[in-house]
């Protein structure tokens, strides 16, 4: 849906990132337990009345191997009669800077990016997983990715690319990974919506030019916002625009 519109209208999109992360070697407990293909970013709002069926096909593709999922629920539809327990300012500008890039000039929900590119309707199912068998088949998701916890420290290992153009910026993102919501006003007045891995902020750990970076954090720069865990993903930016992702791993427990 639409913030123009009078009221939501069935738009959904899914903005799915694919990201290709070959481990590194760990020499403690790793980030993530296998590679990845796809990472998929939900753009989504409690007061919006056609969201939950994109929710609930977010927790399915949360459960599949090689997908990264990611809930992102936006500030925009509060003004509808329910103000989004789970939304934050950050993620609605994320989606703005991703339509930016794209050359679109209106936001609605539920949206979903593919692999920092591929922007599509959320509900159209069909169409979703296509662009996971694609991202499957272009192996996308290259850059090593990995991480080791030492204590109250996190220490995360970014490889190289072939590309010599490949850059961007190292994230590493809260995730709480399951919360239901009972909505008491507003268009899903009534219904109990449940939340899969969703994203409790955007920290930006630095850049990464290309060749193998290393990063230390302390694990408190994950214990924002009921976080029970964390994602790292290498994403290129053009402009201040989010653009392709290179390389992501999951957290404990994902």
């Amino acid at each position: 849906m639409r913030p123009d519109a009078p009221r939501p209208r069935p738009r959904l999109a899914a903005l799915l990132i694919g990201v290709g992360s070959a481990l590194l070697p760990p020499a403690g407990p790793a980030l993530a337990a296998e590679p990845l293909r796809a990472v998929v970013e939900l753009f989504t709002s409690q007061g919006c009345a056609v969201c939950p069926p994109a929710d609930q096909m977010l927790g399915e593709l949360a459960r599949r191997p090689g997908i990264l999922a990611l809930t992102l629920p936006v500030t925009y539809w509060d003004y509808l009669g329910w103000k989004d327990t789970l939304a934050l300012p950050p993620f609605s500008e994320r989606q703005r800077a991703y339509a930016s890039a794209h050359g679109e000039r209106q936001l609605y929900t539920p949206q979903a990016v593919i692999n920092g590119g591929a922007i599509v309707v959320a509900s159209d199912r069909p169409n979703v997983e296509r662009i996971l068998r694609e991202t499957r088949a272009l192996n996308t998701l290259r850059v090593p990715v990995a991480s080791e916890e030492h204590g109250e420290r996190i220490i995360v290992e970014i490889g190289a690319d072939a590309d010599p153009g490949a850059k961007g910026d190292v994230w590493l993102i809260p995730v709480l990974r399951h919360r239901p919501v009972s909505v008491e006003r507003g268009e899903n007045k009534g219904r109990v919506v449940v939340y899969v891995n969703v994203a409790r902020g955007l920290q930006r750990l630095g850049p990464w030019t290309g060749q193998p970076a290393q990063f230390e954090v302390p694990r408190s720069t994950t214990r924002v916002g009921e976080a029970d865990t964390y994602v790292i993903v290498v994403q290129g930016a053009s402009g201040g625009r989010p653009g392709r992702i290179w390389g992501a791993a999951k957290g404990p427990g994902l």
